[in-house]
């Protein structure tokens, strides 16, 4: 009897953790010029890193959005993950840019980075808002977005 009842807990898990189209997590990570987010793998170096990176802002090459999400494999229907940023430009000027990538769906969730960097970073401006979203073919199926979206 208790043998069933875990076996019973366990299905439902799996059933919950796999069955929704959905974004979990968006970390935006600012990058040094050795593409670098962190200096150990500890996470509070990893947010002091950060925040030494938001001061001195010559010292950041690139932005990585780092996305945790999942969604059900459907049969000849693309899936792609989209992450807009907004930034500020050059006299106050608003700019936007788009980056997707077309993702394949595995049983559980997974790990996808967006990345802007180089040359086309510098040109961009310091971003102050990011909403990712998740589609399949010309559906949305989820969105995250920052609080200043």
């Amino acid at each position: 009897m208790r043998a069933l009842l875990i076996l019973f807990a366990t299905l439902g898990l799996l059933t919950t953790a796999t069955a929704a189209d959905h974004i979990v997590k968006v970390l935006p990570f600012l990058l040094d010029a050795q593409g670098r987010d962190s200096t150990s793998p500890s996470l509070f170096d990893r947010d002091a890193y950060q925040a030494q990176l938001r001061q001195k802002t010559n010292a950041v090459s690139a932005i990585r959005c780092a996305v945790l999400w999942n969604a059900e494999k459907s049969p000849g229907e693309k899936i792609m993950l989209r992450a807009e940023l907004r930034a500020v430009g050059e006299r106050g000027v608003p700019k936007l840019k788009t980056l997707e990538t077309e993702v394949t769906p595995r049983f559980f969730r997974q790990w996808t980075s967006l990345t802007l960097g180089g040359e086309e970073y510098k040109k961009f401006g310091a971003v102050v808002a990011w909403r990712v979203t998740l589609w399949r073919g010309d559906r949305q199926l989820d969105e995250k977005k920052s609080f200043l979206w």
